[in-house]
Order: C-alpha cells, then structure tokens, then sequence
C-alpha cells in the first residue's frame, strides 16, 4: 500500500476475498487435510478465470479490459508455486503411464487421476490433458 501499487493492491484484495469465500465453503463440508492445497487450488482457478476473461475481452475489441486482467495474472502467479515446465510434465507422464501401465486412450482417465493427485499444485491440468491424450494416443 505504502509504495501505491493499486494493481497489485486490488489483486491480493481479490486473492484474499477468494481465499476467506473457499474458506467458508469448506466448513460446511469435510474437514480440508491441506489448507496449502486449497490456496492453490483457488489461486489456479482465478488465473484461469482470468485467462479466459483475456481472450473474450481480445476478441471483443477491449484491449484495455483485457491488459488489466493481464496485470491481475501476473500479481496472482506470483503467489503459485513454480509451474512444471513442459519436458517435466511428459516425464511424469510417461512415469506414470509406464507405472499403471497404461497403453491406449481407455486408460487417460486413471493417468489424468494420478497426474492430479502427485502434481496438482506446480501442474495446469487443461495443458496436461492435451499431453496425456498425446503420450496415449
């Protein structure tokens, strides 16, 4: 606040409001094993609101809408873990794939499982799925 950063102050504003509304939802239902999974989980979900935002807003003509959501981003990923790079992501899906030992696209479902539930956190599922559907295809 001191130094008047207003786009990253309006984003951890969001971040937080986010956080506190999962945060209320998750008490109703079972208990969270892991609150650093839940954060994650919501700061993905908002980047990639925010993505899609940025392309509706690019396709529409709001270059200025759509520059504002990238600034957003940029704030939000700076509080995600570090991203599986794109050789790292085949790696542990051949790994995976080699260990269930899965061999045709009937069996993505259970690789796209275990892929969620060793890397959810550094991994984007939607790029994943493209790459699982490639490595069984």
């Amino acid at each position: 606040m001191k130094a008047g950063d207003k786009d990253t102050r309006a984003a951890v504003g969001l971040i937080q409001a986010a956080i506190k509304n999962r945060d209320i939802e998750t008490r109703t239902g079972p208990a969270v094993a892991d609150d650093d999974a839940l954060v994650v989980e919501v700061l993905q979900k908002m980047v990639k609101q925010r993505r899609e935002s940025i392309e509706m807003y690019r396709k529409g003509g709001r270059e200025e809408l759509a520059q504002a959501e990238e600034r957003e981003v940029a704030v939000i990923e700076r509080f995600l873990p570090q991203q599986m790079s794109e050789d790292e992501t085949r790696a542990a899906i051949e790994a995976i794939k080699a260990e269930l030992g899965a061999s045709g696209m009937k069996d993505m479902g259970r690789v796209m499982a275990e892929l969620k539930a060793r890397h959810a956190s550094v991994l984007d599922m939607s790029k994943a799925s493209a790459l699982v559907k490639a490595a069984l295809g």
